[in-house]
This record gives C-alpha cells, structure tokens and sequence, in this order.
C-alpha cells in the first residue's frame, strides 16, 4: 500500500516495541520514515530491514540541541515533516511512592513527557509554515484506568494527554492534529522492568507492538479533514 507516498515520518523511540512496529508500518505505506533513539545499533539494524528511504537519527529527547538537530536533519534530507510520532517511554521497578527518589521521578518526568514537549516545540515552526501536520503521542491505559505502573509513569502518561489536547487547541488554526493513543497491556520490553513478573497467561492476551502500529497507521491515513483526539486500545481478553 502507498497510501502515504511522500510524506515524512519522525518516529521518536523507534528502536524497539511500539515505535519500531510503527516505523516500519509507515515506510510499509510508503512514507519516508526517520528513526529517532538513542541506540545507533538497533536504529540501523532496523533501517537495513526497511530498505530505502529511511534516516538514521541518534537523539537523546532530553537535550533539546539534539532534539532541534532531529528537525534539522530530517528537513535536510527531506524537506518536510508530515507525521511525528512521539513513542519514547520508560519506567523502572522502583515504582512506588514510597521507593521513588527525586532523582528517579525527574528522570520519567523528563523521558517520558519533558521529551514530548522538545520534540513538540522544536517540529510545530516546521509544520506551521506547511500549514498541515500530524503529531502522535502514545500514552498509556493507565490513564484511563489507574494501575500500579507507578506514580510517576501516570502522572507523566496523563502529562502527555494533556501536552496533546493543549496543542491542537492553540495549533488547528495552522492545520495541526493531535492524537493520543491510550495502549492497555503490551508485549514490549518495558514489561520486563515489572517488580513482578506478569503472568505467562495474563502476557497471552497482551496487546502486540503491531497492533498499536495499526492505530497509529489508521490515524495516520485519515484525510486532513478528520481528527482522532484519543484512541483506547485494550487487550480484548483482560
């Protein structure tokens, strides 16, 4: 399918679980796709697999002169930005309140959220001057429906949402989107930094990285006309 032939992707944690699915389901519909992370190995492994028209970018989203690099390269090579897809997360074991340290609660504040804001601030110039762009974040269930991922993943997933609405709201007049994805149990290698391991049963009915994919690619190829502000995707067995 070539439903995107031309348009520029930036997808941003594409080394690996949701963000790696999606990358390649993008160039799958004919996007040039840009491959944001910080791990250069597993960006390039995956360029390899899609073949052309792809862009290796090692970007660590908590320095925003890396993150403005990302922008400039991609312009350079490309010329444009159509899509941002924004999949970088991470959570640690010590998640409860009572074991979470300062230092450990900034450090999720700035990678799974301060990260959306800098990719956000340094793409929307682009996508003004073309008067047309979509940004993806992805979220998490938790949102929806409090878990014990941890306060700190929480609070930053729900950061995120509101990260996504607050821009639509002062961007649409400049032919801005923004969608949020709300993705309930995943079989990604985030489940494995779980201070206890997830049942084999319960990991059976979990959510594939594919499946996430397809929610991005099925906003992604909405005509400009249509907005999805939030999308819920759950495990239909859990």
């Amino acid at each position: 399918m070539s439903d995107l032939q031309d348009q520029v992707a930036v997808v941003v944690g594409s080394s690996s679980g949701m963000g790696r699915a999606t990358a390649i389901g993008l160039a799958d519909r004919g996007a040039k796709v840009v491959l944001a992370a910080r791990r250069r190995d597993k960006l390039e492994e995956l360029a390899s697999e899609i073949g052309t028209n792809t862009l290796v970018c090692v970007v660590d989203v908590e320095d925003t002169e890396q993150v403005e690099a990302l922008i400039r390269s991609t312009l350079d090579a490309f010329g444009r930005i159509d899509i941002l897809v924004y999949a970088t997360g991470t959570n640690i074991p010590e998640r409860s309140l009572q074991d979470l340290s300062y230092e450990t609660w900034n450090m999720m504040i700035n990678t799974n959220l301060t990260g959306a804001f800098y990719c956000t601030k340094a793409v929307l110039p682009v996508m003004r001057q073309q008067q047309a762009g979509l940004i993806i974040y992805l979220s998490s269930g938790c949102v929806q429906s409090p878990d014990m991922s941890g306060v700190s993943y929480q609070a930053t997933k729900c950061g995120m949402s509101g990260l996504a609405h607050g821009t639509f709201k002062e961007e649409q007049e400049n032919g801005v989107r923004t969608t949020v994805i709300f993705p309930g149990l995943c079989d990604t290698p985030l489940v494995f930094k779980r201070p206890t391991p997830t049942p084999p049963d319960v990991m059976a009915k979990a959510l594939q990285p594919q499946d996430v994919a397809d929610a991005c690619l099925f906003v992604a190829t909405l005509p400009e006309r249509a907005r999805v502000p939030e999308l819920v995707l759950l495990p239909a067995g859990l």
